[in-house]
């Protein structure tokens, strides 16, 4: 009979390890940390299992765990005692994120420190930017100077990566122009340009206390239903000068994924963000997945859509199983 035999390179495990297309390597993560300001702090966030806030005076001891387990990229989020209109706790020269990053870098010289640029956490009022008091819309223009400011306190408290999730027009360009100005020419922006008002970040805002007190942010976050207009934002942050894409979130958006690998050279970073991990750590408390295998087979699929890079609280999840082999 005249057919193709393609089962003759599915075997064995090892033949199939020979031929597989796709690998997930602990390089290939980042793994997010929250952070908070209170002393004596390490309380499981209830919608996300495993994963803690933890406080600064606590952090070394996550911080060895991730790095003995062979992490060396972590992104931190801040979550500080103390909320303003403008979101003073971000650029603040001792805030949460900034005294993070020193600490970290005293313990690991080595280990790559991804910055959150946002003012989010910080302001009282949940949003990514100021609020215009006669609109109730968060004001693009006014928010930027506030984010420059944000990147170079972050910056110069050791940060390797700023990763500005904000969604503000121009603010690539303009976090590029302030550190430029101010001498960090060399320190590399992972854009959150293709960020998604999406359900799927519920757990996140109870882990970072940042949920909006009004309205939501659909009018600078991006609609799930669009796919073109996330080539617009890579175009835009390209010619601005980002240096690494996020597209959030990752599992329903691998389209999204495939569609940026296709029309850029950077490195593309896939963000598994907290509803992703939240349903499959619920999933399997209750017996009805392998959790091992279902994490994997997440992870490569982001890898095969096109992702150089995962953000994803799995990471250390991800780095046993790469152990056990």
């Amino acid at each position: 009979m005249d057919f193709d035999r393609h089962r003759r390179l599915r075997s064995s495990k090892s033949m199939r390890n020979l031929v597989s297309e796709t690998h997930v390597r602990k390089d290939d993560l980042i793994y997010p940390i929250f952070v908070v300001e209170k002393d004596d702090v390490k309380e499981e966030i209830s919608s996300m299992p495993g994963i803690y806030q933890i406080s600064l005076n606590l952090l070394h001891e996550e911080l060895k765990e991730a790095y003995d387990l062979g992490i060396r990229a972590i992104m931190f989020f801040g979550v500080p005692n103390e909320k303003d209109p403008e979101g003073h706790g971000a650029y603040d020269e001792h805030g949460v994120i900034q005294e993070a990053t020193r600490i970290a870098k005293q313990l690991y010289s080595d280990l790559l420190i991804v910055a959150d640029t946002c003012l989010c956490e910080y302001t009282d009022h949940g949003h990514c930017g100021l609020i215009n008091e006669q609109t109730k819309d968060v004001d693009n223009d006014r928010s930027l100077p506030l984010l420059v400011k944000t990147a170079i306190s972050q910056v110069e408290a050791g940060a390797d990566i700023i990763a500005p999730s904000n969604m503000m027009d121009g603010f690539v360009a303009s976090i590029r122009k302030g550190l430029d100005d101010a001498g960090y020419e060399n320190v590399p922006i992972m854009s959150y340009g293709i960020k998604y008002a999406s359900s799927f970040f519920g757990p996140f805002r109870d882990a970072a206390d940042s949920a909006p007190q009004f309205g939501d942010r659909k009018t600078y976050q991006m609609d799930p239903a669009n796919r073109r207009e996330a080539l617009r934002e890579l175009e835009s942050d390209l010619h601005e000068g980002a240096d690494m894409m996020i597209v959030k979130p990752a599992l329903s958006f691998l389209d999204i994924v495939r569609d940026v690998r296709n029309h850029t050279n950077v490195p593309v970073v896939a963000y598994n963000v907290s509803g992703e991990y939240s349903m499959i750590k619920a999933a399997a408390q209750n017996g009805w997945i392998d959790e091992k295998a279902v994490v994997m087979e997440q992870i490569k699929s982001m890898k095969r859509a096109g992702a150089d890079i995962i953000i994803t609280y799995f990471a250390k999840d991800i780095c046993r199983y790469i152990d056990e082999g």
